[in-house]
């Protein structure tokens, strides 16, 4: 059996580790517990370790999730790729979702978010390294989607998000985040708005070259949950 709680414990301490390493503050970094296709029993474990952010991929699991545990004061995460046709469940759903990954869909969840609820957080998807097997803006696109995206009411636009191009090389995985890092400052300074603080990116093989390049929001499964099983 997965010990989840043990395996919690280790990912902060490789955070905590990396923090002290690379000079950054633990208080600055996020842990999202990514639980697609995980059932809410292992999600309930997590909970009593001390984990509030989940990150969902598929909209119907997510769905049946949510409602079990409605009681709980969670914060949803939605990192999976957004079709059109799903924007009106996502944005009555989550609190987050970091993978707009055009101006298009960010119009959508704007209008479709609803008024009693507080701001959507989003980020941007960024493809990074430019793979044509990936969604996401290439970075040259995304000054302008930010300050379009920025204006728009219902929405509170607070970072960005990449999955940098699969590979051995951790200092080409760390240079990729670097690019994510100074892409994020940019934007930064393109809007001059205190909201837009976070960098979602490092996943359970790259925490620490992420925490070494600014992330603030890594999204963690198979460190915590363990391999599925598809």
């Amino acid at each position: 059996m997965i010990a989840i709680d043990q395996n919690i414990a280790d990912v902060r301490a490789r955070i905590k580790q990396a923090t002290t390493l690379y000079s950054r503050e633990s208080s600055t970094i996020a842990l999202l517990a990514v639980s697609k296709k995980q059932p809410v029993s292992a999600i309930q474990v997590a909970i009593a370790a001390g984990i509030n952010d989940f990150g969902e991929n598929y909209l119907q699991e997510a769905e049946a999730k949510i409602s079990e545990l409605r009681e709980k004061s969670l914060n949803w995460h939605y990192i999976g790729s957004i079709q059109s046709n799903k924007t009106r469940s996502i944005a009555e759903l989550f609190d987050w979702v970091h993978s707009v990954d055009r101006v298009s869909i960010a119009q959508r969840l704007s209008r479709q978010r609803p008024e009693s609820l507080a701001p959507l957080n989003i980020c941007l998807q960024v493809n990074i390294d430019a793979e044509a097997s990936k969604s996401g803006l290439l970075p040259a696109e995304v000054l302008d989607a930010v300050s379009q995206i920025s204006a728009m009411p219902n929405l509170r636009l607070r970072g960005l998000m990449a999955i940098p191009a699969k590979s051995t090389d951790v200092e080409a995985t760390r240079a990729s985040f670097a690019r994510m890092n100074t892409l994020f400052k940019q934007a930064q300074q393109c809007i001059n708005c205190s909201s837009f603080d976070s960098l979602s990116m490092g996943m359970s093989a790259d925490i620490e070259p992420a925490i070494a390049e600014g992330a603030t929001l890594l999204r963690v499964g198979t460190d915590i949950f363990g391999a599925r099983s598809s």
